[in-house]
């Protein structure tokens, strides 16, 4: 995959204007956007925003083009970095955000609450499966039968798709998430890759660049840059969004990851992660002095854990250890003052949790 990527064509390229030079890169995001598209059951796809954060915000904004209302839920369990980035958004747009709780038993979203907060000003709603602390919501899918006319926009971990029903098999109108789970490597600040899939109905809303299949004078199959009137090289200020750029080369590094897996394969790296992530689970479970997990929800890939140590603590106790602790959650859920989140992937050997448990078996009560 990395030899692909590196290749000049991909690798130097920018945004292919003039498509009769530009057919290699233009067939590669097609295939990016069609890959998404039978993961998250919606019919259009873009070619990739920045990341999952600026999907979100992208995607609260395009909720009020759809709606023109003034109001965007959002889930109390939602990261700092996510909720910082969507106000920034909603902030020049003039939306205001209304949170909504979550179960303090499975973790999954209250519905009663969003009941409680529902109102005729919403012009979308936010959930996200996983959540963030790692829950299967099985609440979500419910979401667009209590309130059929508010557009529904389902976060994911595009991983799960290959395990769990698809967001537009339960009515999602807008799906976005983070693709840097799906081959590309690790990094400290970015690049990231923010996916972003709606219904057809909603496409001409849709922020970002699509590519779409046609026909030359001659008949030929030739991919192109389609509806570019929604853009801002050809609509400037009224354009669906002031992101002109976005991050195409890690979504043909996608395209060639999900190439080269294949559905079984696909499937199986998902299996993998849910295994490990329960080995984790139990093991850390077992230790006198640490529960997990905190939420009797299904989990995917992560699970919070109680510590009887600050999280931050405990994380340079494991990093003088040579291991990346886990998330400490205070910052994104006040309540939430003992507790982090861990997570396992398909990387995540019988080794690496062994050196994980001896550390965590040292910590005082």
């Amino acid at each position: 995959m990395s030899t692909i990527i590196s290749r000049s064509e991909f690798l130097t390229s920018y945004t292919p204007y003039q498509a009769e030079i530009s057919q290699g890169m233009l067939q590669a995001l097609f295939e990016y956007q069609s890959y998404i598209a039978e993961l998250t059951g919606l019919e259009a796809v873009n070619s990739s925003n920045y990341d999952w954060s600026t999907a979100l915000g992208e995607a609260a904004t395009m909720c009020h083009r759809i709606s023109p209302k003034r109001t965007f839920m959002v889930p109390e369990a939602l990261s700092f970095d996510k909720r910082s980035v969507l106000r920034n958004y909603v902030s020049g747009a003039g939306l205001n955000i209304v949170e909504y709780s979550y179960d303090p038993y499975t973790g999954e979203l209250d519905l009663e609450d969003v009941r409680m907060k529902m109102s005729e000003d919403v012009c979308g709603i936010y959930a996200e499966v996983p959540n963030l602390f790692g829950i299967i919501d099985s609440q979500a899918p419910k979401l667009k039968q209590e309130f059929p006319e508010v557009p529904l926009v389902i976060g994911v971990n595009p991983l799960s798709l290959a395990l769990v029903r698809p967001p537009g098999d339960y009515g999602a109108d807008i799906v976005i998430g983070e693709g840097q789970p799906m081959g590309l490597p690790m990094n400290t600040g970015g690049p990231l890759l923010g996916m972003f899939a709606c219904r057809m109905e909603h496409v001409r809303r849709m922020p970002g660049r699509i590519i779409g299949l046609t026909r030359d004078q001659d008949g030929r199959r030739a991919f192109c840059m389609t509806l570019q009137t929604r853009e801002q090289h050809i609509r400037r200020s009224k354009a669906t969004s002031n992101i002109c750029t976005n991050e195409a080369l890690l979504a043909v590094a996608v395209s060639a990851y999900l190439g080269m897996t294949g559905g079984r394969g696909l499937r199986s790296v998902a299996r993998i992660c849910m295994r490990n992530a329960r080995r984790l689970m139990d093991r850390v479970d077992e230790l006198d002095n640490f529960d997990a997990p905190l939420f009797e929800g299904a989990h995917f890939n992560e699970f919070v854990m109680r510590t009887p140590l600050r999280p931050e603590k405990l994380n340079k106790l494991l990093l003088r250890h040579g291991i990346l602790g886990g998330i400490p959650l205070q910052r994104h859920v006040p309540r939430l003052t003992d507790h982090m989140l861990l997570s396992a992937t398909e990387m995540t050997s019988e080794d690496d949790v062994d050196r994980l448990i001896s550390v965590l078996r040292e910590v005082p009560l």
